[in-house]
């Protein structure tokens, strides 16, 4: 996976930016609030038809414009794909290949990328509704059918929860909307939960041999995937009936209450260290080491999956870590991953990398060439 060319128009406080013939690594310098962030934004925007940062297509177009527009190409095992966001005050429209594509699921994976920033410590210490995004965009950009299960059960769950409180506030007793409801739930559910214990497995297998890379063999990693419904995961064949079972035991419970108590949308990941619950005890150095061995193990998940590696987004991250983890991460990628960096200088990064980055200047939206 490869980018070769990224245009953008009225992004932000970009009014427009071409940047073409990529190599490996590219490093943005420029102080905060320049622009920097907003280039790989756009990058993981193409990426995931989504911004890391905000859901209001508004904040990004630039002031007083009418539209914004991120364009690029990508090589993937020798062919080339053009992907194209473009946003307006009514919405966004994500086009491959010249095509407009009514489906997200159609679109997500052709460009993989993974992003690493200080807020993403929030996926160790964070609430559980960070942790449920994580799993949610990765495992997306591997599989496009739990792109479109997990739109559809999110349609569900709000006709659900709706038919809930009109049956709890007009105290209906007729359920038959609800019953076909209860049954969609669960096909998509289990569907959904299949897919990510699949994926925790996997990730998780990566993450804690990395993260014994990391802390020299001091830790040991295990990161547990808990759903909101008690399910074996060597019993998949039952977990529909059983959905269904519990669903008619707590509709009453519902009812009152007015939404569905249990589902993917309420489930956690756990992560320990030695034992510790890192979210509730863990230092701030391992979570740090946590964080990252979860993104490197992105990295090599992604590459098992789909025979190339996404490229890598580490937005002012390198001045975070310490001189370890900063060479491990550094090493880990070298050669391998198309990484775009951004940092307020070039301080801490060694010699090495620098002799191999194509390094940019980035000041109040403006970007060049860099001179020392």
């Amino acid at each position: 996976m490869h980018v070769k060319e990224l245009e953008l128009v009225h992004y932000r406080n970009l009014p427009y930016l071409k940047l073409d013939n990529f190599a490996d690594l590219h490093l943005f310098i420029g102080e905060n609030a320049q622009g920097k962030t907003n280039i790989l934004e756009s990058l993981y925007l193409l990426a995931l038809g989504k911004s890391h940062r905000t859901r209001s297509h508004k904040e990004l177009i630039q002031w007083e414009q009418p539209f914004a527009k991120i364009s690029s190409r990508i090589v993937q095992q020798d062919y080339i794909q053009r992907l194209e966001v473009q946003f307006n005050a009514k919405g966004k429209k994500v086009i491959k290949n010249g095509i407009e594509q009514k489906r997200m699921s159609d679109y997500i994976g052709t460009l993989t990328a993974v992003m690493f920033a200080p807020e993403d410590l929030a996926i160790v210490k964070g609430s559980p509704q960070v942790r449920r995004r994580f799993l949610d965009m990765e495992l997306g950009q591997i599989s496009p059918s739990y792109v479109y299960d997990l739109t559809q059960y999110n349609k569900v769950i709000i006709q659900r929860n709706s038919l809930l409180k009109e049956l709890a506030f007009k105290g209906k007793t007729e359920t038959t909307l609800l019953d076909v409801l209860d049954q969609q739930m669960a096909e998509l559910a289990v569907r959904l939960w299949k897919k990510r214990y699949l994926f925790v497995d996997k990730l998780a297998s990566w993450a804690e041999e990395i993260h014994y890379l990391i802390t020299q063999g001091k830790e040991q990693l295990e990161i547990v995937y808990q759903p909101s419904f008690l399910l074996k995961a060597e019993e998949p064949s039952s977990w529909y009936d059983k959905v269904m079972a519990e669903l008619n035991r707590v509709r009453a419970h519902e009812v009152r209450k007015g939404s569905t108590s249990f589902g993917p949308h309420r489930d956690d990941l756990c992560l320990f260290s030695n034992g510790t619950n890192l979210h509730h005890y863990g230092s701030q150095g391992q979570q740090r080491t946590a964080a990252l061995s979860l993104k490197l193990a992105e990295l090599e998940l992604i590459h098992e999956q789909t025979g190339s590696y996404p490229i890598l987004l580490l937005d002012d991250v390198l001045s975070e870590l310490d001189d370890l983890r900063r060479t491990h991460l550094l090493e880990a990628i070298r050669g391998k991953v198309q990484t775009f960096v951004t940092s307020t200088s070039t301080e801490g990064i060694d010699r090495e990398t620098l002799a191999h980055a194509q390094i940019y200047q980035v000041v109040q939206g403006k970007v060049s060439l860099f001179s020392s």
